[in-house]
């Protein structure tokens, strides 16, 4: 059951943000900040207030915005989890820099946002897991109080979600307690390659890659992934002595 803490300057998209989390059956508390001081004294400045999972942040607020208030939230020792909730597409890049679990546009829809604080909530709950082995064949996975094992072969790709990476496979995907440096540095003999910060193929997965107005991008199934310049031209040398079948 998860602690929330929404904040936004704009009474109503708070109130209404509100109700929806606490519509959910998963959000135990959802409290309201209307600002910056507000939120960092409700979740570290007051020695009697209930610890947060996890903070849906608006950007756009008067005073310090929302990108401000996650920086400020990752230098304390055990931080919140960050969900950011905006109108705005153009922040998308530095919400992930700042390692958010997801960004959420306004008009916020109750679907989308469920969707949101089930991810949060797998990340609080994998939070005490044990951490895995990057080397093993097989990956345990639990999901529904059921754990079962993922071949490594049977892994597409990997996407970084901070100190977590959700594997993604034929059947559906999987958040594991190991970060995608560890898994690009023992995974890289069976194959994967590094195409992006928070991307890490298979290479014999890659179905596509396109090249559009100088950005590179692959396709793995229907995921389409992005290329960073930092890894496009290692991809590409990668790709031509790739086996053909």
């Amino acid at each position: 059951m998860l602690r929330v803490l929404a904040v936004d300057d704009e009474e109503p998209a708070l109130e209404e943000l509100l109700y929806l989390l606490r519509s959910d059956p998963r959000v135990h508390s959802a409290q309201g900040a209307p600002n910056a001081t507000e939120a960092l004294r409700r979740i570290g400045g007051d020695p009697g207030a209930e610890a947060i999972d996890v903070v849906f942040l608006d950007i756009h607020m008067a005073g310090p915005t929302g990108l401000d208030i996650a920086r400020l939230l990752a230098g304390l020792t055990r931080p919140p989890l960050i969900v950011f909730v905006t109108a705005h597409e153009d922040f998308a890049l530095q919400a992930f820099d700042l390692k958010a679990v997801d960004y959420v546009l306004k008009p916020v829809r109750r679907e989308r946002l469920a969707e949101a604080v089930r991810r949060v909530a797998e990340l609080v709950t994998d939070r005490a897991g044990p951490v895995l082995d990057a080397a093993a064949d097989q990956i345990p996975v639990e999901r529904g109080g059921v754990v079962r094992f993922v071949a490594v072969t049977d892994i597409a790709h990997a996407e970084a979600h901070g100190d977590y990476a959700r594997l993604h496979t034929a059947d559906g995907s999987h958040l594991v307690r190991i970060p995608l440096s560890v898994l690009e540095e023992r995974w890289r003999p069976r194959g994967f390659v590094r195409i992006h910060r928070s991307h890490l193929v298979a290479l014999d997965r890659i179905d596509e890659l396109r090249l559009d107005a100088g950005s590179m991008s692959v396709r793995i199934g229907a995921a389409q992934l992005p290329v960073s310049r930092r890894h496009a031209r290692a991809l590409r040398d990668r790709l031509m002595r790739r086996p053909r079948h």
